[in-house]
């Protein structure tokens, strides 16, 4: 098992979150423009960093 592939996997999930949480906030216009800014950055960055984790993490046969 890859810790940094499952810790990829990981992120990517917290950041589908945020964001999805975020964008229900936007359209139900019910969040505070900062509190969602702040969430909306986090979750980018969380996705961004899971995706690249995955993507350059090698797998390599024991």
């Amino acid at each position: 098992m890859n810790l940094k592939r499952t810790f990829g996997t990981i992120l990517t999930l917290l950041g589908i979150a945020g964001l999805i949480y975020t964008g229900l906030n936007i359209i139900q216009k019910s969040g505070e423009t900062t509190t969602l800014i702040v969430v909306g950055i986090i979750a980018m960055i969380f996705f961004f960093t899971g995706v690249s984790l995955i993507r350059n993490t090698a797998d390599k046969a024991v």
